[in-house]
Parts: structure tokens; sequence; C-alpha cells
């Protein structure tokens, strides 16, 4: 079971808000820590899944997307991968790929990815 596996859960479950456990940040509630940027996690199993996330990266959010039904040589995956290079080119934010995990990071304005692994 890798992270977004464990992150959204293996295919055919469903997770609800209830599954998660809210944390905050020096006593305050989430809703009075209100943050600049929210970090998504995405499962794209079609094209009109793109739609939500090119939403979100306008918005300024970060996508960490899923795409495991999708193989690299897939002429789909090439499309959604170009739609979403074509938002990241408009407001100037970052994309990459983990290989050889199955996700796609999609950052907004002000973010860059760093393609070099923390610690050793």
């Amino acid at each position: 079971m890798g992270l977004m596996s464990t992150i959204l859960g293996e295919q055919g479950d469903s997770r609800r808000k209830e599954d998660y456990v809210s944390l905050s940040a020096d006593g305050l509630s989430m809703e009075e820590a209100a943050a600049g940027t929210n970090i998504h996690f995405a499962r794209i199993g079609e094209k009109t899944d793109v739609i939500e996330i090119k939403d979100a990266i306008y918005d300024g959010d970060i996508v960490i997307a899923d795409v495991t039904r999708h193989s690299t040589q897939d002429r789909t995956m090439q499309h959604i991968v170009d739609e979403l290079q074509q938002v990241v080119d408009e407001v100037d934010g970052d994309i990459a790929q983990k290989k050889p995990d199955d996700q796609i990071i999609v950052a907004p304005t002000g973010v860059r990815i760093n393609r070099e692994r923390l610690g050793k």
C-alpha cells in the first residue's frame, strides 16, 4: 500500500471527511487558522476529473493527483498532462510526476517543486 492508497483509499473505497483527524496549530481551530494555500488530493480516472484540479490551481492551491488508472503511454494520460501543463504555464506554476509512483504534483503561482529528495 503506497502513500496515495493510504490517503485516498484502495480503488472502490470511499473516504469521508470523518475518516480524518483534524489537528490544530497552537490551539487554533482550522477555521481560525485560515490558510492562503490548501493542498488537495485527487484521483484522475477520466479527463473530466481535470476540471476540479484546474480550478484548484487557478485558486492558488496545490494538488497531488493519483493517476494509477493510466499508464504513462496512455493517450488519455498525455492529454491530461498537456491540459495541466497549460494551466501551470498560464499561472506560472510548476508540475512534476514522481517516478515510479503514479502521482502528479501540480503547484500554483509562486510555488516550485524541488526535484531533489530531502535527507539521504
